[in-house]
């Protein structure tokens, strides 16, 4: 004797939202990965002196882009 299992419509809708929001929960997990290391490369360059970020050929006014480079490929 086979089991069968019918979807109703509110079981499709439930399914569907389940969907929805670990996709959003993902692409929030991703942000939050990504702002992570924006933070922590500014962080770091922030705190280099100038003769320091100066060797590396760094201008402390490109340090925010470099971090945003950094962490979103911009």
């Amino acid at each position: 004797m086979a089991v069968t299992r019918s979807n109703s419509g509110l079981d499709v809708v439930l399914d569907a939202g389940r969907s929805i929001f670990h996709q959003k929960l993902d692409q929030i997990r991703q942000s939050l990965a990504k702002r992570k290391v924006y933070r922590a490369t500014f962080s770091e360059l922030a705190a280099l002196t100038d003769r320091d970020l100066r060797d590396l050929g760094i201008p402390r006014s490109n340090i925010k882009r470099f971090a945003l480079e950094a962490a979103y490929g911009l």
